[in-house]
Order: C-alpha cells, then sequence, then structure tokens
C-alpha cells in the first residue's frame, strides 16, 4: 500500500474470518484504507477482498499473544506515515469446558491475546489519536462480559474485562475528540466455539447470528460515537437487556445451561 490516498486509515486485528473479517470489508465499504492483522496468512486473502472494495490494504501477520507481536503490529501502523482514523481491536480466542480439566496453557495464551494485548495496542494507538484529538477505537467484547460463564469462565472473565476497560478508557477521553465504543454479540456463527472446543454444547450448536449483521452494527454504533452495543438478533439483544438486570447467580445457571459439555443433547 502506498501512502497516497485520501482514505482515512483503519486497524481491524482478528481479522482473517469471523467478525473481523466482517468488520474489515464494513471499514473498506464506507471508504477506509485497512491495516489487517491475525496469525495465519488467511490475512492475505482477507486483503484481496477488501482491495475489490476500494481499499488499499497492509496486511501483517502477528501473533498478538505476544508482546513482540504487538509491537510487530504498531511498527507497521507507524511505517504507514498515516494517523489511524479508526481502529477495531477484536483479536480473541475461547477456551470451553470444566475449568478443572481445561489446559492451563490454553487459557493463560487466551488471556494474552483477549486482555493483555488489547491493553498493549491501545496503549501505542490511543495515545497517538489523543495527540491529534481524533480517532474512533472500537473492543470486541462480548454478551458474556454481562454474566459469569461457567465451562468458560476465563474467557466471559476477559470480556468483562474488556467491557470495564472500555467504557472507563471512553469516559477517562470524553473531553478528547477520540471515543471509544465496546462491541458486544451473542452467539455468532464463526470458528470460535469450535476451536473453542465448545462443539458438543448448546450454544455450539445452537443457531447463531450472521457475523455480518453483527459487523454491521459494530461499525454503525463506533460511527454514531455509542458507548456500546449488544449486536446481532433480537433475541441476542433482548438476552443481553435480561442479562444486566439478574443477578449474577441467576446468570451463571442460564449461561451454564449453553456452555456444559454435552449440553447440545
Amino acid at each position: 500500500m502506498t501512502s497516497a490516498s485520501n482514505r482515512p486509515l483503519a486497524v481491524v486485528t482478528g481479522a482473517s474470518s469471523g467478525i473481523g473479517y466482517e468488520l474489515a470489508k464494513q471499514f473498506a465499504q464506507n471508504g477506509f484504507d485497512l491495516v489487517v492483522t491475525a496469525t495465519s496468512s488467511e490475512i492475505n486473502q482477507v486483503a484481496q477482498a477488501c482491495e475489490s472494495l476500494g481499499a488499499k490494504v497492509k496486511t501483517v501477520q502477528a501473533d498478538l499473544a505476544t508482546y513482540d507481536g504487538v509491537e510487530a503490529l504498531y511498527q507497521q501502523i507507524q511505517a504507514m506515515g498515516r494517523p489511524v482514523e479508526a481502529i477495531a481491536i477484536n483479536a480473541g480466542v475461547g477456551v470451553g469446558g470444566k475449568f478443572t480439566e481445561t489446559d492451563l496453557k490454553a487459557e493463560l495464551n487466551l488471556i494474552d491475546l483477549n486482555v493483555t494485548s488489547s491493553v498493549h495496542l491501545a496503549k501505542r494507538v490511543v495515545k497517538d489519536m489523543v495527540d491529534r484529538n481524533s480517532g474512533k477505537v472500537l473492543f470486541t467484547s462480548s454478551i458474556a462480559a454481562l454474566m459469569p460463564g461457567p465451562f468458560e469462565a476465563v474467557y466471559a472473565a476477559s470480556k468483562a474485562f474488556i467491557h470495564s476497560f472500555a467504557e472507563g478508557l471512553r469516559n477517562e477521553l470524553k473531553d478528547t475528540g477520540v471515543t471509544v465504543t465496546a462491541l458486544m454479540p451473542g452467539p455468532t456463527e464463526t470458528n470460535f466455539f469450535h476451536r473453542a472446543g465448545m462443539d458438543d454444547t448448546q450454544a455450539g450448536a445452537g443457531e447463531k447470528d450472521d457475523p455480518a449483521e453483527v459487523a454491521k452494527q459494530g461499525f454503525k454504533a463506533l460511527m454514531a460515537d455509542r458507548d456500546d452495543i449488544v449486536a446481532g438478533s433480537l433475541k441476542t439483544k433482548v438476552q443481553g437487556n435480561i442479562s444486566k438486570v439478574l443477578p449474577d447467580t441467576v446468570n451463571a445457571e442460564l449461561h451454564r445451561k449453553l456452555t456444559e459439555p454435552g449440553s447440545a443433547n
């Protein structure tokens, strides 16, 4: 990608599939050039799809679960010589199963990717935005942030962190030109549940939302400077709103019905 473009620049992490891929397409369709990143080489196909929509695209293949991976991405962003007008900090992973049986390394990797890398990348990019007094930040949280998550306890806690972090940062930046929005999808038709080992759960086997619709709603919320959005189907929006008022003990039991191993049967 050359720097000669009048289009604003957006960054999307975890863009190789699912919601991240659809967010990248939303930015491309709405006049942005892109820096897209993922760990896999599939990111190159994402670039082609976005370029077909008129965007100039820079790909960065990096493991954001590592400190060096986040730094490598930020260095590539800086090398563009262009301000980041919007960033979707979306990369994340899940781990399902009984906490006493799940793999510790997998869960620490989850924390590194979902939590640590989000703080790290925000620390770099948001400071630049505040210095310019302009920018939009979208964090992909989850409706799981609104409830305890039995059988994906570390994942749900990571998303609760992201939601709290986004809301706190939003308030902190209210007198700047930088806005922060939390995207909160429900179960979405991506490879998330398969990768998390949750194919045999009700959440994994049940009907899910369209990632393109989730991304469209998230993009609109970001552009409208909303604080957060429960995105997806009407069912998901109702579930999110109910979760906000129920006690944690009740939410945990409801969540358990969706995520307990074997609950699909």
